[in-house]
């Protein structure tokens, strides 16, 4: 089953690494980087390869079964 997430957006953009750690998916941003170096993060349907990569309002997340939809 996926979880559905909305993650509020505070300023123009987050760090995914940040986004992971911030949503609840993760304990600390290094372990988001971790997650994302394996190649298991999604950013609209395409694998990010960024740890650091600026996550926008609009832009959804996938991690396994959980989806972060970023919100303004």
């Amino acid at each position: 089953m996926t979880q559905q997430l909305e993650f509020q957006l505070r300023g123009e953009f987050v760090e995914l690494n940040q986004l992971l750690k911030l949503s609840g998916v993760c304990d600390s941003g290094g372990a988001g980087k971790a997650l994302v170096a394996e190649g298991l993060v999604s950013v609209d349907g395409k694998v990010e390869s960024r740890k650091t990569a600026k996550i926008r309002a609009g832009q959804v997340v996938t991690l396994g079964d959980v989806k972060i939809r970023v919100i303004a």
